[in-house]
């Protein structure tokens, strides 16, 4: 649960990894998450400190609840996904891959040919496509935040110097 004053995207961040986490152990209850009119005073809390979170980030109500839904969505969707995957081990990957590529002509599907040989990769694991997709989805959920400075912007001001007031519109 996030706490006051905690950064935004490391909050959410935590909150996707631990939610994922706790799902792939228990598959089943992705469709019960939000499915019940009559949730518990710790899930009320919970939710209220994640919006309260977004909320002291900059967004308002209604990206807050885009937030929030899309979020959940992108994790419920990946534990149900990965869950559903023919292989749970980097050698499991290497076998399905291997047997799909002996039965999918490369001339006929050059692009799933070419995606099987990406995940043959030693260095490939499909655990860290959630990484990935939760920085996509946390990059463009800033983007939606009013424009304020940001830390970067602010440190390489000149200290000694106060930021030039904005001239008044005409």
């Amino acid at each position: 649960m996030p706490t006051p004053g905690e950064d935004w995207r490391a909050a959410m961040r935590h909150r996707a990894a631990s939610t994922r986490a706790v799902l792939g152990r228990h598959t089943w209850a992705v469709s019960l998450m939000d499915s019940r009119t009559n949730p518990s005073p710790a899930r009320l809390r919970h939710h209220d400190a994640v919006i309260g979170c977004l909320r002291a980030a900059g967004f308002d109500i209604a990206g807050a609840a885009t937030a929030f839904s899309l979020m959940d969505s992108y994790v419920y969707g990946f534990v149900i996904q990965e869950s559903s995957l023919p292989f749970t081990t980097a050698d499991e990957l290497q076998a399905v891959a291997a047997e799909l590529l002996e039965h999918v002509p490369a001339d006929v599907f050059p692009h799933l040919t070419e995606m099987f040989e990406h995940a043959l990769r030693p260095d490939y694991s499909y655990t860290d496509e959630f990484a990935v997709g939760l920085d996509l989805i946390l990059d463009g959920l800033e983007q939606r935040l009013p424009q304020q400075p940001t830390r970067r912007a602010a440190s390489s001001r000149d200290p000694g110097k106060e930021p030039a007031e904005p001239s008044p519109a005409a």
